[in-house]
């Protein structure tokens, strides 16, 4: 049997702006301009034609970006708002934890608004009496309960509204993002309150950006974008299908990133390599750009003398084919195009990788790594590769060049590059360092909930 049922729903809303200005109410009055005047700008479709079911004892969840609909769907639901069109279903007793506060009064203390929320959600007097102490316990407030409600910190507000939702014993559960500002173990203990409410054959409807409680949590998930279902189904198949979306717009906005950097420096090029006259009347070429004395205190730019040049770089996953986005442990190619239109015999080849704080998280080039200084004329193509990629997750930058033995640049490029590791794992740090556990004696494998 079915906790919800969502047939068709969409809902729209109206954006309004005011267009004219009146000295006066009576002014607006008279001229008949206020209708005209406060009239919808133009429409909002936040959801568009959705439909899904929820089968009774199910734990639900919804992913998706921001602006996809998950909180309108969530307060469609709780009977905070009506659809514009389509049908909503709901069997039972509705408790929603949607936003933060909602439904406190700032004003009076957490023991009336315990007893004001728990009667909007169908509860009598005694019965929240009955309950009182538990609810104020789990929301660890025992020392808190009777201040005001405006002098609690979010994480309070949390506690207290996610506690009172689910001690007022509901069929369905609505829980949005708001578990976001708990602490880890608060958190924990949201977690086992979902169990428990499992066990018990309850529905848990859950709208939350953790794509890995989704994963280990529910028994189905849902995507939306931009108010349409994109996936339904296997929680594991769902997230990794949204996993994947969200890469390649990562990707399609790093690349577009990494040309944009590219185009910059090939305006700033060819406006500086203008030739100049000197003192003895002939003609050369300026460098685009003066070396800084601190290249690490450097910001992104491009300098050297261009008697040799990186003319491409393209950043290449595991199947060389070109991606800004990589995985922890697979393969990551750096592949430079360079040009020198006389012969040299003296090109160093270098790589440094940066991450978002500006930390230098591993810089070689091919004097450090045996290969020496190379001969290079005309067209070459280097590749830097990096298997495995033992970074952890987050965004990076690139430094790339070429120069002589004794650092002097050809051509640098500093910090136009950029990409970004995504991981499964929660780790801290820059690097990956390859490790392993072994254990003795009276330890062995223990709770892995």
């Amino acid at each position: 049997m079915n906790a919800i049922e969502v047939r068709d729903v969409r809902k729209v809303y109206q954006r309004f702006s005011q267009r004219r200005q009146f000295s006066t109410l009576k002014s607006a009055l008279l001229g008949g301009g206020m209708a005209r005047t406060f009239r919808p700008d133009e429409s909002l479709e936040a959801l568009k034609g959705v439909t899904f079911d929820v089968r009774r004892g199910q734990s639900f969840g919804v992913v998706g970006r921001n602006g996809s609909g998950k909180s309108t769907m969530l307060k469609l639901l709780a009977g905070i708002g009506k659809p514009t069109s389509g049908t909503i279903a709901v069997q039972g007793r509705v408790s929603a934890l949607i936003e933060l506060g909602a439904g406190f009064h700032p004003e009076i203390s957490g023991r009336e608004n315990v007893f004001i929320n728990g009667l909007m959600l169908g509860l009598t007097r005694k019965e929240i009496a009955r309950r009182f102490d538990e609810i104020v316990a789990f929301a660890e407030l025992e020392d808190f309960i009777d201040a005001p409600v405006k002098t609690y910190s979010s994480g309070m507000y949390m506690r207290l509204g996610f506690a009172v939702a689910t001690h007022v014993d509901p069929d369905v559960l609505l829980v949005d993002e708001v578990l976001a500002v708990g602490d880890e173990a608060f958190t924990h203990k949201c977690l086992d309150t979902f169990a428990e409410f499992r066990r018990r054959g309850r529905t848990v409807i859950l709208v939350t950006h953790s794509l890995d409680l989704v994963d280990r949590f529910c028994d189905e998930a849902l995507w939306l974008d931009h108010g349409v279902i994109r996936g339904q189904g296997d929680p594991r198949r769902v997230v990794d299908e949204y996993r994947l979306d969200v890469a390649r717009v990562a990707d399609r906005q790093l690349t577009e990133g990494n040309q944009q950097a590219a185009a910059r420096v090939a305006v700033t090029t060819a406006i500086t390599e203008e030739p100049t006259a000197a003192p003895d009347g002939s003609v050369e070429k300026a460098p685009a750009s003066s070396e800084p004395q601190d290249m690490f205190q450097a910001v992104e730019g491009r300098w050297g003398s261009r008697e040799a040049e990186v003319v491409g770089v393209e950043i290449l996953g595991s199947d060389d084919s070109p991606t800004t986005v990589h995985d922890t442990g697979g393969r990551l190619t750096i592949q430079l195009r360079v040009r020198a239109p006389q012969r040299i015999t003296d090109a160093v080849f270098g790589i440094g990788i940066f991450n978002a704080e500006g930390t230098c998280c591993y810089g070689t080039n091919t004097l450090i790594d045996a290969p020496g200084p190379q001969l290079l004329e005309g067209d070459a193509t280097v590749r830097f590769q990096i298997d495995p990629l033992d970074l952890v997750a987050g965004s990076y930058r690139l430094d790339v060049a070429v120069h002589r033995p004794d650092g002097a640049p050809y051509d640098y490029h500093r910090l136009l590059y950029s990409f970004r590791v995504t991981s499964p794992l929660a780790e801290v740090g820059i690097s990956r360092l390859r490790h392993t556990w072994h254990f003795a004696g009276g330890v062995g494998a223990g709770d892995r909930a």
